[in-house]
């Protein structure tokens, strides 16, 4: 098998992304994220499966940073994106705007990832929290739903940019 060069995968430019590319109806919500990287990781799958907008906020850091850029790799400048000081404001907005709010989150009586239905013709936003405290209780509270990814090994949780990665694969394999 013969690698694809770059040219093979003919990527559009950050203005056609942005203006002829359809999103889907699927917000990402940054819950005091701390470091840099994970915000840039997020950006860059955000831009691979058309999530409509990354919320930022309390701690999260904003674009443009150079921290950011360098795992996001550009996709911060493709991505639309907004800053709210508060996350529960941001969950409030969103909730106002027709959105149902799904936690990414280890809680007792989560959904598993797995038997989570992403339905068409609805609007979804997932929080992901703090790489330490994970997404505070107030807006865990505040939430529609709770999900939650299997884990079978030594330890009790994933990194937050993996555990984002993996389950906005699961909402934009449902939303095809």
């Amino acid at each position: 098998m013969e690698k694809k060069t770059i040219w093979d995968l003919n990527r559009v430019s950050v203005e056609e992304y942005k203006s002829n590319i359809e999103k889907h109806p699927f917000m990402v919500v940054l819950d005091n994220i701390r470091s840099l990287n994970n915000v840039g990781s997020v950006f860059r799958t955000a831009d691979a499966f058309l999530v409509e907008k990354i919320m930022l906020c309390g701690i999260t850091a904003t674009p443009p940073n150079n921290e950011i850029h360098k795992t996001a790799l550009g996709a911060e400048d493709s991505v639309e994106w907004q800053y709210f000081e508060s996350t529960i404001d941001c969950v409030n907005a969103l909730k106002a705007s027709g959105y149902t709010i799904c936690c990414l989150e280890q809680v007792k009586d989560s959904v598993a990832l797995q038997d989570f239905v992403v339905e068409r013709g609805k609007k979804y936003a997932i929080v992901l929290g703090n790489e330490v405290n994970g997404v505070e209780q107030a807006v865990v509270d505040a939430c529609d739903v709770c999900i939650e990814i299997p884990q079978c090994g030594t330890k009790h949780s994933l990194n937050v940019s993996v555990s984002g990665g993996i389950a906005i694969w699961h909402f934009f394999k449902a939303l095809l």
